[in-house]
């Protein structure tokens, strides 16, 4: 028999995780922090009635994908007010600020963007990430590459990097890029 771990140890043990995730789908800023809280607040109440041998971050993960669905319907609802309607479309720009990596996540094709979030950023196999955002294993194994791919050939990505290149925090190329988010994309300076 299995024991079921309280509810804080889940909240620090996969908090990063879920918080990751929701900035990946819906951007960094205060839609992600109230996604990452609404799958908190809803994985809190369903805590009793969740079975002892569930995989405790692939459901939470699921859940995030949920609230960060909720969030997006509710962005579609929300009416932008202006002053004056501009005559042409604002433009729009290709770099991304050096340490900015959500934007660069945040420009890819939906697709792509959840199947890297879920799978680099949720630690969700393929199979699972499949089910998240339908299609075949195979077909989101290759959405995921085309979008690291994507990331990599982003020249704001790699601007993270110091000349020396080591990541803002220190790291190194190679040093568990994993832990936060995207595994290589910021030590692939000379790949192609």
């Amino acid at each position: 028999m299995t024991v079921k771990q309280p509810f804080d140890r889940a909240v620090t043990a996969h908090g990063p995780t879920v918080l990751r995730v929701c900035r990946a789908v819906l951007g960094c800023g205060p839609d992600a922090d109230d996604a990452w809280s609404e799958t908190f607040l809803a994985a809190l109440r369903g805590w009793d009635d969740l079975a002892d041998d569930t995989n405790v971050e692939a459901w939470l993960v699921r859940v995030a994908q949920r609230k960060a669905i909720d969030i997006i319907r509710l962005r579609a609802r929300r009416a932008i007010p202006t002053d004056t309607v501009p005559e042409t479309a604002a433009p729009t720009t290709t770099d991304t600020a050096p340490g900015d990596i959500w934007e660069a996540v945040a420009r890819l094709p939906e697709r792509q963007r959840l199947a890297v979030a879920y799978h680099y950023l949720g630690g969700l196999p393929h199979t699972e990430t499949a089910q998240l955002i339908g299609g075949t294993p195979a077909a989101v194994r290759r959405a995921a590459a085309d979008g690291l791919r994507a990331l990599r050939g982003d020249r704001g990505v790699r601007a993270l990097h110091d000349p020396d290149g080591r990541a803002p925090d220190g790291r190194a190329p190679g040093d568990s890029d994993r832990v936060h988010g995207i595994p290589e994309i910021l030590s692939t300076e000379g790949r192609r």
